[in-house]
């Protein structure tokens, strides 16, 4: 289940690289497309008008745009399957307890599912966000002490979905439809943590923001945070 999981995030890693190179491709021949964000519905049908100069830039575009269809036909055939498998008995609540967060969808959910197995291993989230890398470097010289950027030890792959997951919370409405869909069904007590967790994580990423740290930095530290609430509710400890 585990590696079944993480071809899914490189089949993902390779559609967005294959994209790159289509979009380099065509600025090299001065192509650009200004009417918006790339890659929506709009800016696909911009890409599919497009007609090259020279016969053999035209076949290089059309293998571009063959890859392209080919991920994204497989990206959707293994999430459909991803699914599939986090219905079977044994996924089926904790998947839908750890979709009540924003930016945890069922691909993430069951990732840290297979990847953990038992939260109890950890006697604090501090030593659940120390797992997975999120946590400061830290270098002692006498009686001084400096702070340095996340040790990024441990699990790589879930540090990478929870910094994902992390990215969503630049925003935050309790009232979301897509959010308030995953969370039929759940107790009212989990769903009300989950929104306290979700002002809290948007205030500190703005927060971060407005004294000036990147936008990277806020994201990563958000990650470390929703860690807290992650390992917090799946030891049962919603209040």
């Amino acid at each position: 289940m585990r590696d079944y999981l993480r071809i899914y995030e490189d089949t993902k890693v390779d559609l967005k690289r294959v994209k790159q190179r289509l979009l380099h491709f065509l600025l090299r021949r001065g192509l650009s497309y200004k009417e918006g964000t790339n890659w929506t519905a709009k800016h696909k049908r911009w890409i599919r008008s497009l007609e090259m100069e020279h016969a053999i830039d035209q076949e290089t575009f059309s293998e571009y745009l063959c890859q392209i269809e080919e991920l994204e036909e497989k990206c959707h055939r293994i999430a459909a399957r991803i699914e599939e498998l986090s219905e079977e008995e044994k996924y089926r609540d904790p998947v839908a307890t750890l979709k009540a967060f924003k930016g945890v969808q069922t691909p993430t959910a069951l990732s840290l599912l297979v990847e953990i197995g038992d939260f109890r291993r950890f006697v604090t989230s501090d030593q659940f966000m120390a797992f997975l890398g999120l946590v400061p470097s830290e270098r002692s010289s006498g009686n001084k002490r400096r702070i340095g950027w996340i040790t990024k030890a441990g699990n790589s792959h879930l540090r990478k979905l929870l910094v994902e997951a992390a990215w969503h919370y630049r925003s935050y409405h309790s009232n979301s439809v897509q959010l308030n869909k995953r969370r039929v069904g759940l107790e009212a007590q989990l769903v009300s943590y989950a929104n306290r967790a979700g002002r809290r994580l948007n205030r500190k990423y703005l927060r971060l923001l407005f004294k000036g740290k990147c936008s990277q930095v806020a994201a990563t530290a958000v990650a470390r945070e929703l860690c807290g609430f992650i390992w917090g509710t799946m030891l049962g400890k919603v209040a």
